[in-house]
């Protein structure tokens, strides 16, 4: 028996990074998944490449009449609601000094705002079934301050304490569902490069030199590292798992 066989899980942000790494490995031990993305072309040929299990819809994770599509369409063909995995999210390399409101609040209503609406969705249909897993992305920014990344750091910052909250409530309501954060730290990812591209060439050989020395591993994570987490989280192995943090950083927080 694989490890999620049979799991319908919904992955966002998935054509690509973290998310993609998420649905392979979901895929790889049983599970059906969505993938949802802004990026159509992108998001089309990632579940192309996943097989097929794995099929794409568009999503805007800020829109709440989106969630309740995407959720709704993944029952009606699959049955069931058994894991979302709350990926989407952005960053800017940008300090307290210079974010402008505006990038502030996009950067909250994607990395956290995003997550309540998903959390909030899959609830109520997941505790139908009694049964379900949510798995939030946070970060090892939400965890530790980071002085170009102050919107990154609140939204994540957010999402574990939300995560927390939101276990808290599932377990004690009887619904069966257990909620959980993943806090990876930087990883070999095209978000981390996307932001790291927004610099000078120099100032981002001096940040990633400067994240590697913090570091004790020495290195960025594979996403496939992240996703091993993801999986875990997933599985039924992780029954008495819900409220937690499960940090996967090389051991820079430590």
């Amino acid at each position: 028996m694989k490890r999620v066989e049979g799991k319908v899980c919904v992955v966002t942000g998935g054509a690509r990074g973290l998310g993609l790494a998420a649905a392979e490995a979901l895929i790889a031990e049983g599970a059906r998944v969505v993938i949802t993305d802004l990026d159509q072309a992108a998001g089309e040929q990632a579940a192309a490449g996943l097989g097929g299990n794995a099929v794409f819809m568009r999503q805007n994770v800020t829109d709440a009449a989106q969630w309740e599509t995407v959720l709704d369409a993944t029952i009606a063909r699959f049955g069931s609601l058994d894991v979302l995995v709350n990926n989407a999210g952005i960053a800017d390399i940008v300090d307290v000094e210079q974010i402008s409101l505006a990038t502030w609040q996009r950067t909250l209503d994607i990395n956290l705002s995003g997550v309540f609406l998903g959390t909030q969705a899959a609830i109520a249909r997941m505790k139908k079934d009694r049964r379900g897993s949510i798995v939030n992305i946070a970060s090892i920014e939400g965890i530790l301050g980071e002085a170009v990344l102050p919107a990154y750091n609140a939204a994540k910052g957010g999402v574990r304490i939300f995560t927390r909250s939101a276990a808290i409530h599932c377990a004690r309501s009887g619904t069966g569902i257990r909620v959980n954060a993943v806090c990876p730290g930087f990883a070999d990812t095209q978000m981390v490069s996307g932001a790291l591209a927004t610099l000078t060439p120099d100032a981002a050989q001096a940040f990633a030199q400067k994240t590697l020395e913090r570091i004790p591993m020495g290195r960025f994570a594979l996403p496939s590292e992240i996703a091993a987490a993801v999986l875990f989280l997933a599985s039924d192995e992780s029954s008495y798992v819900t409220g937690s943090d499960l940090v996967v950083d090389g051991g820079m927080t430590a």
